[in-house]
Formats: structure tokens, C-alpha cells, sequence
């Protein structure tokens, strides 16, 4: 079994908790929905670490804690299943299109986030149901004001996981020279 280099982990180790930090101020937001950075940074370390199908699932998964403890979320659990998914998501299409799209990065972490966010969505749907009437009148309400959200958070974790990648990439070839 083949494990992660040790300056990959420092990499993935470092932005996880910048997107912790990120997350943490965020909520002094009021509101029960903020926006995700958390998501722009795992996506930023898996496009440059460029990690195996069982190590994106590991980052997902500790993303995906941290987005827990740092939320005041309608149901803070369902990061447990989401940040995972989005994080897949993200691996996956970033190698469909590394070397190929200038713009991989924005690709692959708009994509991942929209997965997250989506998955977030479907999992609160399923498991706080009667919490979500007590707000909302149907369902359908509660994705319509979530969804321009989530479509948000997407532009923004793109914009920002694109301005990175390249200052971020040439510090990490840097350290490999």
C-alpha cells in the first residue's frame, strides 16, 4: 500500500485548517446557511496533491468534521456525507481535465461544491424534514432559497481555488526542486 508523502499531508493538513479559520469567523454571519470556504481549500489541496480515490475520501471525510463542528447549519452532520462526495467530485474532474484547461481548477472545485452543496441539501431534506416545515412551506421552497446559495458558494470556491492554484503550485514545485 502506497501512502501520501509526508509534504502532501503538511499541504492538505495546512489549507484544511485555513478553510477551518476561514469557517470559524464565518460565523459571526447570522443566518442558519454560510458560505462554505472550507470546500475551496480541500478542493485546492486535492488539486494539487492530486491524491488517490481512498486518500480524497479521507480528506473528504476530515473536511467534512470540521464542517460539522464549525456550523450552525439546519443539520451540521450532513457534511459527514457531503464534503466526501465533493471532494470525489472534485479529484475526478480535475483529472478528466488537468493539462488540458487552463481553468481546471475553477472547473473541478465549482463542480465540487455543487455536489457538497447539493448533497447537503438532499441529506437535511431527508433527515430534519419537520424542522425545515417549521421555516419554509414546502420543501421546493426550502431548495429554492438554498440552491442560489449553494450556486453561489460554487462561484466563489472556484474564483478563489483558481487565483491560488498557481502561487500555491509554484511554492509546492519550489519544495520539490
Amino acid at each position: 500500500m502506497i501512502f501520501m508523502k509526508s509534504q502532501d499531508i503538511a499541504v492538505v493538513g495546512i489549507l484544511l485548517a485555513v478553510g477551518a479559520i476561514v469557517r470559524y469567523l464565518s460565523l459571526v454571519i447570522p443566518g442558519p446557511i454560510v458560505s462554505n470556504l472550507v470546500i475551496a481549500f480541500y478542493c485546492l489541496a486535492v488539486i494539487l496533491v492530486i491524491p488517490t480515490f481512498t486518500e480524497v475520501i479521507g480528506i473528504g471525510i476530515v473536511a467534512g468534521i470540521v464542517c460539522a463542528l464549525l456550523s450552525h447549519s439546519i443539520f451540521p452532520p450532513a457534511n459527514l456525507i457531503s464534503e466526501p462526495i465533493g471532494a470525489i467530485v472534485a479529484l475526478i474532474i480535475y483529472k478528466a481535465f488537468m493539462g488540458r484547461l487552463s481553468v481546471s481548477p475553477a472547473i473541478s472545485t465549482f463542480l465540487g461544491t455543487l455536489a457538497s452543496g447539493t448533497t447537503f441539501v438532499v441529506v437535511a431534506m431527508f433527515m430534519v424534514a419537520p424542522t425545515i416545515l417549521t421555516k419554509y412551506d414546502t420543501m421546493g421552497a426550502f431548495v429554492v432559497a438554498i440552491i442560489p446559495i449553494v450556486v453561489g458558494t460554487a462561484i466563489a470556491n472556484s474564483t478563489i481555488a483558481q487565483i491560488l492554484y498557481v502561487p500555491a503550485s509554484k511554492v509546492l514545485a519550489r519544495g520539490k526542486a
